[in-house]
């Protein structure tokens, strides 16, 4: 069975087992304060171009998302998201369990605008029966695949400082959002236009990790003591810096980001030239083609697997095609062949 239906099935970048087997009996302090750690936040920051952000190592991408909102807003804010959002819909109740709303608005392809947090926070804003919105959460790329350009981020990160509010994006996936051909951000477009954001390796050639980059330094007082209580401070720390150091180092990171999207956009042609439809347009290692039910039954029956990700009518389906940062060409030449064949 071929699996083309997720980006984290694989170990992760053998430059990452080589650094770690290298350095495995290496003594070092713990807790993300060796030299390792220092090492990756300073690389971070140097491809993002934010010199003086904060950087910390945490080790999943919903503990990184729930300690990051639960340290930022008042017990009486909520966050607003997109209603397709990963702390909304799939991270199990992860925000409100530490006594936070998510205030989900209807997304327009898994994006919301600037209007629309304009027009939430007006709607709930002074009345102490409401919960009050404190942030505004964006991922990118979105969970359809989808980014936003340039001109969208920097128009909700204005409009959150006109309002008050943090803007905090989950990048999970950011590395193949800033790969999207149709995009026009560059990384330090995303340190410079949002309090906060996180650097995903968990789906983007590590082991697992992600990195929360701080850039507003009011939010950095004393996060370290969040991040212990929510159990995401690992004891041995350097583990999420050495890898870390390795993705960032000779671009890595952006190039993986790229071979994924380069076998997407491989699959999207052959998909438009055989006249599938696609439920979202997206640009990044996410595809949403639509399928009759005879046509799925055919596909996993020539040996691929793909994500049910949601029924259009009675005989058509939504699948997820998705590419990783190591998809073999020869898993994409074989899809492609299955596809002719449909």
């Amino acid at each position: 069975m071929i699996r083309l239906n997720c980006d984290y099935l694989e170990g992760c970048h053998p430059s990452i087992l080589e650094k770690l087997t290298e350095t495995n009996l290496v003594q070092t302090p713990g807790y993300g304060t060796d030299d390792y750690c220092k090492e990756a936040a300073d690389a971070i920051r140097s491809a993002f171009s934010c010199p003086d952000s904060a950087v910390h190592f945490l080790v999943g991408g919903t503990q990184a998302n729930m300690t990051v909102i639960s340290s930022i807003l008042r017990p009486y804010e909520g966050v607003l998201c997109a209603d397709t959002g990963h702390i909304n819909v799939h991270e199990t109740g992860a925000i409100e369990s530490t006594g936070h709303k998510c205030l989900a608005l209807p997304n327009k392809d898994g994006r919301i605008t600037a209007s629309q947090v304009t027009v939430a926070a007006a709607t709930q804003a002074d009345d102490e029966h409401m919960v009050k919105p404190g942030m505004v959460y964006i991922s990118m790329s979105t969970e359809v695949g989808t980014v936003y350009n340039l001109s969208q981020l920097k128009d909700l990160y204005l409009t959150c400082k006109q309002l008050g509010l943090y803007l905090f994006i989950d990048g999970a996936r950011l590395g193949y959002a800033l790969a999207a051909p149709t995009g026009d951000l560059k990384a330090a477009d995303i340190a410079r236009y949002c309090d906060v954001f996180t650097v995903g390796g968990t789906k983007m050639g590590a082991l697992f990790g992600e990195a929360v980059v701080i850039n507003n330094p009011e939010l950095n007082v004393r996060f370290r003591y969040m991040i212990k209580q929510k159990g995401g401070m690992l004891a041995k720390g350097r583990l999420l810096g050495i890898q870390f150091s390795a993705l960032m180092e000779n671009g890595l990171y952006f190039q993986l980001g790229k071979r994924a999207v380069d076998q997407a956009m491989r699959i999207r042609k052959a998909l438009m030239e055989k006249g599938f439809a696609l439920h979202v347009d997206s640009p990044t290692n996410q595809l949403f083609p639509v399928f009759s039910d005879e046509q799925w039954e055919k596909i996993e029956d020539l040996g691929f697997k793909l994500e049910f990700n949601g029924r259009l009518d009675e005989e058509h389906v939504v699948l997820r095609v998705c590419t990783s940062w190591c998809t073999p060409d020869e898993y994409v030449d074989q899809f492609i062949a299955a596809l002719k064949e449909l």
